[in-house]
C-alpha cells in the first residue's frame, strides 16, 4: 500500500459539506462587516453582515473570537475558494417554525419594533418578520405610531401564512384582555366616597376624563370646584396627576368630583356672612334685576338693583362692571337655600337735605305762625 501524503491525510480528515447544510463553527476573526469561522472544512467560512441579520449591525458588538455559532452553508465555493455562510436564513427558518407553534398555541410573544410603517408596525422574531397592522396595535385608533419605534411589545399571532408572506400579529387583543382585568380589579376596589389618584386623559368643554387605572371617570365641569369654572381647558392639562372623589358609580360609569366636603365654603358661612357683616366681593355676572357677587369660590350673593345706591339705578350695568371689587353689607342670609342678599346702599350715608328743602320748611313754619297769630 502506498503511503498517503500529508496533504491527502489532512484533507481526508476534514469533513465534506454541501450547500444548504447546517454546520457549527468557531469564530476565529471578527470585523465590523464580516465574521470568519472555522467550520472544520479545508476552507474557512465567511459570514457577511448582510447574511448575519436584516438589521444593520456592527458585527464586532455581536460576537467575539472563540464563540461558537450554528450557520447554514450557502455556497461551498464562492469562486475564491471560501465557503459562504448565512446565519439569518437559518434563524428565519427556525423563527418561522417558532411562529407557527406560537400561532397554534396562541402563545404571547414579545419582540422589539424594528420598523414603523404607514400601515402598522414590523417586528422580528428570530429573523422572521411579523407585521402588526395599525388597527391591531391598540384598542383605540392611534394616528402616530412612532412612539413604538424601538420598543418591546407583546402580541399574539392571529394569521400564519408564510407562503403568501402573511404573518400577522395582534397586540389589540392583549390590550383588551389587560384592560378588562384592570377594570374588574378597579371596580372591586373603589366605592362611592373614596378619594383616589388618577391622570387627566382628555379635557373637553364639559369636563375632563380621568384615567383611574382600569377605567376612566368623568369629572364634570360642575364638579371641578366649589366655585365657577368657565373653561376646563384653562384649568387642566392632559397627563396631569390629580386626586379626586368618587361621587357616583353607575355600572361602568364613574362620576368624579373635586368638591371635597371638608373644603365646603358653606360650612362656616353662617358666621362669616351673618346679617350686618360688612364683606368684600367681586361682581361675577349681572342681570336686569341685580348683580351676583362672588364672596369666595362657591359662595355667591345677590345685590338687587334697588340696593346698589340710594340714587335710582335703572340697570346694574349702569353702575357696575364684571370683575369689579365692591364692599357691601349682608342684609339677609338663608342657609337652607344658600341664598345671601347684599346692600351697597346700606353703607352709603343718608341723602343730605338741600338748602331748598330747608328754606321751604322755614317758610312753612312762618306761614303757620302767621296764621296762628291772625286767629288770635
Amino acid at each position: 500500500m502506498s503511503e498517503l501524503s500529508f496533504e491527502q491525510m489532512l484533507e481526508d480528515s476534514l469533513k465534506t459539506i454541501r450547500n444548504g447544510e447546517v454546520v457549527e463553527g468557531t469564530v476565529i476573526d471578527v470585523k465590523e462587516d464580516e465574521i470568519i469561522l472555522n467550520i472544520g472544512y479545508k476552507s474557512d467560512g465567511i459570514l457577511t453582515k448582510s447574511e448575519y441579520s436584516n438589521t444593520p449591525v456592527d458585527l464586532t458588538t455581536c460576537v467575539s473570537v472563540g464563540d461558537t455559532m450554528e450557520v447554514k452553508v450557502l455556497k461551498v465555493n464562492d469562486g475564491e475558494g471560501q465557503v459562504l455562510l448565512t446565519y439569518k436564513r437559518l434563524a428565519a427558518e427556525r423563527g418561522s417554525k417558532r411562529l407557527k407553534e406560537a400561532f397554534e398555541n396562541e402563545e404571547v410573544l414579545t419582540a422589539k419594533v424594528t420598523q414603523v410603517l404607514d400601515g402598522g408596525l414590523s417586528v422580528v422574531v428570530d429573523e422572521s418578520r411579523v407585521f402588526i397592522p395599525a388597527s391591531l396595535v391598540s384598542d383605540t385608533y392611534e394616528k402616530n405610531l412612532s412612539k413604538y419605534d424601538g420598543q418591546e411589545i407583546s402580541f399574539i399571532i392571529t394569521e400564519f401564512n408564510p407562503r403568501r408572506g402573511r404573518i400577522i400579529g395582534n397586540r389589540k387583543q392583549l390590550v383588551l384582555v389587560e384592560k378588562a382585568e384592570l377594570q374588574r380589579a378597579l371596580f372591586e376596589r373603589i366605592h362611592v366616597g373614596d378619594v383616589v389618584d388618577g391622570v387627566i386623559k382628555n379635557v373637553t368643554d364639559f369636563g375632563a376624563f380621568v384615567d383611574l387605572g382600569g377605567a376612566d371617570g368623568l369629572l364634570h365641569i360642575s364638579e371641578m370646584s366649589w366655585g365657577r369654572v368657565e373653561n376646563p381647558k384653562k384649568v387642566f392639562k392632559v397627563g396631569q396627576e390629580i386626586t379626586v372623589l368618587i361621587k357616583d358609580i353607575n355600572d361602568t360609569k364613574i362620576a368624579l368630583s373635586l368638591k371635597f366636603e371638608d373644603q365646603n365654603p358653606w360650612l362656616d358661612a353662617a358666621v362669616k356672612y351673618a346679617p350686618g357683616n360688612i364683606v368684600e366681593g367681586r361682581v361675577a355676572r349681572m342681570t336686569d334685576f341685580g348683580a351676583f357677587v362672588e364672596l369666595e369660590p362657591g359662595v355667591d350673593a345677590l345685590l338687587h338693583v334697588s340696593q346698589i345706591s340710594r340714587e335710582h339705578v335703572e340697570k346694574p350695568a349702569d353702575i357696575l362692571s364684571i370683575g369689579q371689587e365692591i364692599e357691601a353689607k349682608i342684609v339677609d342670609f338663608n342657609e337652607e337655600d344658600r341664598k345671601i342678599s347684599l346692600s351697597m346702599k346700606a353703607l352709603q350715608a343718608p341723602r343730605e337735605e338741600t338748602v331748598r328743602d330747608y328754606d321751604e320748611d322755614v317758610v312753612d313754619v312762618d306761614i303757620d305762625s302767621v296764621a296762628a297769630e291772625t286767629e288770635e
